[in-house]
């Protein structure tokens, strides 16, 4: 079983993973939908969540909403800023782990699609911004978490090899990228990803419901 001494670098998805923060873009979905006069039931809604823009940009588009993926990004992304500055938290014990991980001088990124309007507000108001030596996004990679740019490029510069490296997302497809980015993986459960949890404990080298399961093994 994958434990904390087997890796030197840690690299974290943000939403789902570190921050309970998919419930909020369920309601900014609804939101977008309402307001382009669709009304979507809530599997769907709770579908859209987990998704990225991309393929929210797809998915709206068989339901009749026509919108570029950067039209997408910038009026989602203008109905989440309240929210990542003052409503969105940590998940349970994330705080504890990275302090945990810190405390063993083990290296620290994030790999996301959220901007850093996004990122760096919520990382802030939850007293964790300074605990990462590296923050990446997908935009700045060039490629969604379909690919594994945005894993590679935060190993390159953390300055560790990828197979140094262990990921933790939330996500079935981010997961399969950064094995194939050569690096150890580690799933964390998200209620938005459950129909994928089956896949996710086969796939990965660890499947984790809570952080502090991480801290005693």
């Amino acid at each position: 079983m994958l434990t904390v001494d087997d890796f030197d670098a840690a690299i974290f998805d943000l939403d789902g993973t570190l921050i309970d923060s998919n419930r909020v873009w369920e309601k900014i979905d609804r939101k977008y939908m309402q307001q382009h006069g669709k009304y979507l039931s809530d599997r769907d809604i709770k579908r859209m969540a987990s998704m990225t823009y991309e393929e929210c940009a797809e998915y709206m588009k068989t339901k009749g909403v026509e919108a570029t993926v950067d039209e997408l990004k910038a009026e989602f992304n203008k109905m989440a800023v309240y929210e990542y500055r003052n409503n969105i938290f940590l998940k349970d014990n994330a705080a504890e782990f990275l302090t945990f991980l810190r405390a063993k001088g083990k290296r620290l990124a994030i790999a996301t699609a959220s901007p850093r309007e996004l990122y760096e507000p919520v990382l802030r108001h939850n007293s964790v911004y300074s605990f990462f030596d590296v923050i990446v996004t997908t935009d700045e990679a060039g490629k969604s978490k379909d690919y594994p740019d945005v894993y590679l490029l935060a190993a390159s510069k953390l300055g560790v090899s990828p197979d140094s490296c262990v990921v933790f997302e939330d996500i079935l497809k981010g997961i399969v990228s950064a094995q194939n980015a050569g690096m150890m993986t580690v799933g964390v459960y998200d209620r938005y990803s459950e129909e994928d949890i089956i896949s996710m404990r086969d796939t990965a080298d660890r499947f984790l419901m809570d952080f502090a399961e991480m801290m005693l093994s």
